[in-house]
């Protein structure tokens, strides 16, 4: 059950195994061309069993289907309690979308290409990520009120910053995952957000590409996983402890105005200063 370890986590390509299992870690960066056509040499070389890719049910249909969020009722997402879902979504679909500008390139493509790699050669597909709706709700419970609102002005501002991204910065992204490198950054300044954010995901994807099906197995996670995959590849992992959601702290019920409120005020802007296709976008 011991990792083949690489000496550096620099090298893209690891190899692991667990019991009678082969498996092929490919560290990517969700920004680069070169991670896109890495997996796709990788899959077709190996020809695995099975191909584990860093996405959940959630994120796989937004992949599949593009347009999900703009075709979203607002007002029934305010009523079903999903606002921060919906906002956190939003930021993070613009941050994407501003650093695809700037690279000139689809971010996640490496997942898209796996998939699509996977599928054609035979292979089955595992998404071995915790639903994001998970990960952010267990984010959301641990923090107090002001961290939260801190953290959301935190990612807004950020999404301001982007436009003074040096050539320097841009080839730093090519090297690690681009949204991860965001909320590490944010998390700097709230330890707690790494935890859940990284150090659980790390364990969760562990357990899952472990789990796999199959005796050949190709994983695709970003590079950022790569260290905390190997750390905890031995380690037993309580997976329904990590999708538990923790009980609400005091001022939850504030919060339910605060981010319809905050939705409104985005597509207000978005109106006011980009016009009705930048609002309704």
């Amino acid at each position: 059950m011991q990792p083949m370890n690489n000496k550096s986590t620099n090298n893209p390509l690891h190899r692991l195994s667990f019991g009678d299992k082969t498996i092929l870690l490919i560290g990517t960066a969700h920004v680069s061309r070169e991670s896109a056509d890495l997996v796709v040499s990788v899959i077709r070389e190996e020809k695995p069993d099975t191909v584990c890719v860093e996405l959940c049910e959630s994120r796989y249909q937004a992949i599949r289907q593009k347009n999900k969020w703009q075709d979203t009722d607002i007002i029934k997402v305010v009523k079903e309690k999903k606002a921060f879902l919906l906002l956190s979504n939003l930021l993070l679909a613009s941050f994407q979308k501003k650093i695809a500008k700037k690279l000139d390139i689809k971010p996640g493509e490496e997942m898209i290409k796996a998939i699509e790699t996977g599928e054609a050669i035979g292979a089955k597909i595992h998404l071995v990520d915790r639903d994001i709706r998970i990960t952010l709700g267990r984010v959301w419970r641990v923090m107090g009120l002001w961290e939260k609102v801190k953290l959301l002005f935190q990612l807004v501002l950020s999404l301001g910053e982007i436009d003074e991204i040096s050539e320097n910065d841009i080839e730093k992204m090519k090297e690690q995952d681009v949204l991860e490198s965001l909320l590490s950054e944010v998390g700097k300044s709230m330890p707690i957000l790494k935890k859940i954010l990284i150090d659980e995901r790390d364990r969760y994807l562990a357990h899952k590409i472990r789990s796999a099906p199959g005796e050949k197995i190709v994983a695709v996670v970003g590079a950022g996983h790569i260290r905390g995959i190997k750390t905890y590849w031995e380690t037993d992992t309580d997976i329904k402890a990590l999708e538990t959601l923790p009980p609400k702290k005091k001022g939850a019920d504030l919060l339910k105005w605060i981010f319809p409120t905050m939705i409104l005020l985005l597509l207000i802007f978005g109106f006011f200063y980009g016009g009705a296709g930048v609002g309704v976008h």
